[in-house]
């Protein structure tokens, strides 16, 4: 299995982010993709490669133009404002709600930030655009092999990106990997998709860009909203809208689920992918379900993660994992290359 490997993701070093109530260390740090690139070079786990260059217009087919222009320009922005800001982060702290307009963009830089972001907990740093922007070339890349006949590819990258839609950030996230990787399978002419999202947070981004369409299936399986982050969508009764009505699947389970019930949600996802009829695969791989994770709730011990990537690995699809979240960092190496080498022996 070739890994595609960002080199340019420590570029993205958050300072602080906002968590139940004070600025805290963040979560979300450049050690838990070295971690898991220290287990793959470890156990020898395939060929580590650069990500492929794609046009920045493929970023387009998943987010709105207005909203690539801000993250491209942003940093640039905050500086210009106040030379000092250089060495600080950005964090929105003003939020259009329901009855605000969003389709003017202000001209007032903390207004734009709140436009374009739902939290207080993801900071745009001065190499926030870089480093999102390499990964998602390395998600575009993963999906890229699978075109070219491969039957799985890696995309380890951060800042994550299943939180991000179409023309908003959050949750850590800036671009959504996981849909331009499924966006890019069916350009590539698959004609079904399907993404799963294994992440404990729901992936509320993906699921926005693909609701109302009938070609990409979204499955979920995740902490339940009324009490876990994103909070407001992930719900059991999302089945899609217009066209995708049906396409969409979500499996809210409760604080201090288990592998045994976690692992059944698993196998009811891969059966409607596999009634969906999908071409292909993309696995929004977070590693929050760990026993041990810092701001998550499951109980997925390490062993049970290679039993993960046997199963997905039985649905015979070609296969693009895509790096997501997993904050118990000591550990986030080990859980995530045990679902890769799973994968790989069965």
């Amino acid at each position: 299995m070739i890994t595609y490997y960002n080199p340019l993701h420590a570029r993205h070093h958050g300072k602080v982010e906002m968590f139940r109530g004070a600025l805290v260390p963040c979560f979300e740090v450049p050690a838990r993709v070295d971690h898991v690139l220290a287990e793959l070079q470890s156990r020898q786990l395939g060929i580590l490669q650069p990500p492929f260059a794609f046009d920045d217009a493929l970023l387009a087919r998943i987010h709105s133009p207005r909203y690539l222009r801000f993250l491209a320009t942003a940093w640039d922005q905050w500086v210009a404002l106040d030379a000092a800001n250089a060495r600080k982060d950005i964090l929105p702290s003003v939020w259009p709600t329901r009855t605000f307009r969003t389709d003017i963009e202000p001209d007032n830089f903390a207004a734009k930030m709140g436009l374009y972001s739902f939290d207080a907990g993801t900071p745009f740093t001065a190499g926030t655009w870089v480093a999102a922007r390499a990964g998602a070339h390395c998600a575009l890349s993963a999906a890229q092999r699978l075109v070219q006949g491969d039957r799985a590819a890696f995309a380890l990258s951060r800042p994550p990106g299943h939180h991000a839609g179409a023309d908003f950030f959050g949750g850590y996230c800036f671009l959504n990997n996981a849909a331009l990787a499924a966006q890019h399978l069916r350009d590539a002419g698959m004609a079904k998709v399907a993404v799963l999202d294994v992440d404990y947070h729901h992936g509320n981004g993906t699921q926005a860009c693909f609701y109302d369409r009938a070609d990409v299936f979204f499955a979920s399986i995740h902490g339940d909203p009324r009490t876990e982050y994103p909070f407001y969508l992930g719900h059991a009764d999302e089945r899609g809208a217009g066209a995708g009505l049906g396409a969409n699947l979500n499996l809210p389970l409760p604080r201090g689920t288990g592998f045994d019930v976690w692992s059944q949600a698993l196998d009811t996802a891969l059966q409607a992918i596999a009634t969906f009829g999908a071409d292909a695969l993309v696995v929004s791989l977070g590693m929050d379900t760990f026993v041990g994770d810092p701001i998550s709730g499951f109980t997925l011990a390490s062993a049970d993660y290679s039993a993960v990537g046997q199963r997905i690995a039985a649905a015979g699809l070609p296969t693009a994992f895509v790096f997501e979240g997993g904050y118990a960092v000591a550990e986030v190496g080990v859980n995530a290359v045990n679902v890769l080498e799973g994968f790989v022996a069965a």
